[in-house]
């Protein structure tokens, strides 16, 4: 019976190391495909429209504002999911900061 628990404790580290490795992948693509794309509208104005490439200066900048507060609100996702969890969490069980 013992090597049963502890594989299925290796399985749920394995799986939560997983998911946290899934978190940060998401965070870099909320901040790399907002700049990219508001890059990529920019492009399309230059080539397509004739405007000057100062439009790169503030599709740049928007790009940044855009690309911070998406991966802001992932952030307050992922909060808002660890406190979900702590709520359903047993008020005796002992913690790392909690002795008795």
């Amino acid at each position: 019976m013992k090597g049963v628990s502890v594989k299925n404790m290796e399985v749920r580290s394995v799986s939560k190391l997983i998911g946290q490795f899934a978190m940060v992948g998401q965070l870099g693509l909320s901040l790399l495909m907002p700049l990219l794309m508001c890059l990529f509208a920019c492009y399309l104005l230059v080539t397509k429209l004739s405007v000057g490439v100062w439009v790169y200066i503030p599709g740049f900048i928007l790009g940044l504002g855009a690309s911070w507060m998406t991966a802001y609100k992932v952030y307050l996702s992922v909060v808002h999911k660890e406190d979900k969890k702590k709520l359903k969490r047993d008020p005796n069980e002992v913690n790392f900061s909690k002795h008795i």
